[in-house]
């Protein structure tokens, strides 16, 4: 273990997952708290996230990611606003046969995303460095978002984006009924599932939108 990976830290994401009914190999725990390692270090220079007690982070970042992983099928999952690759890098290690790509316009955020893909050896994400509106890469099977916009912005911006029959993932805190009834026409709420996140005491939400027929 690295110095900032304390037995105490290690005993949290254990218990986390086993919460989540997430199992991992060993190396696949490995790489989950080698990523929490890389981004508590790269976060004192960098300021990549608010988040800076690495106990926080397990649940605040790795198990809140780890938390959607029911309703991740892709095979093509496109992290949209991904910052330092959350929940995007935290799915691909649980997932090593998705295809993950991470959006952000943020160039320090995006050096951070291809340094995890290279210490960590993720050969299935591919991180990109530009604003949604001019990303060109497409279709993908899903799409997901923690903290990128408002429900509304988030699927007019990338509507080119999604495949036929695809879905939009928005990970949410309670308040999200006014951005659902701002919603443009043609995507509909499919689905809202309560997430349970170990150790963390705020309410937080998975909404699934889809595409539906207007005429």
């Amino acid at each position: 273990m690295t110095q900032t990976i304390t037995p105490a830290i290690a005993g949290r994401l254990d218990r986390g997952l086993e919460q989540l009914n997430v199992a991992v190999s060993e190396a696949q725990r490995d790489q989950l708290l080698a990523l929490l390692a890389l981004l508590h270090k790269w976060n004192r220079a960098y300021n990549l996230t608010a988040v800076r007690d690495p106990l926080a982070m397990v649940s605040r970042h790795l198990l809140d990611s780890a938390a959607v992983l029911p309703w991740v099928r892709g095979p093509r999952l496109l992290d949209v606003g991904a910052g330092p690759g959350l929940p995007g890098l935290v799915l691909a290690i649980l997932v090593p046969e998705l295809e993950v790509s991470l959006l952000d316009s943020n160039g320090k955020k995006v050096r951070f995303q291809r340094q995890a893909v290279l210490e960590l050896g993720l050969s299935n994400v591919t991180p990109v460095q530009a604003r949604v509106e001019a990303h060109r890469d497409a279709p993908f099977d899903q799409l997901i978002s923690r903290a990128f916009a408002s429900l509304a912005d988030f699927v007019t911006l990338t509507e080119g984006l999604l495949a036929e029959g695809g879905e939009w993932l928005a990970m949410k805190g309670p308040a999200a009924d006014e951005e659902l009834e701002a919603l443009p026409p043609g995507v509909r709420l499919e689905a809202r599932h309560e997430l349970q996140v170990p150790f963390d005491e705020s309410q937080r939400q998975l909404l699934i939108l889809q595409r539906y027929p207007t005429t």
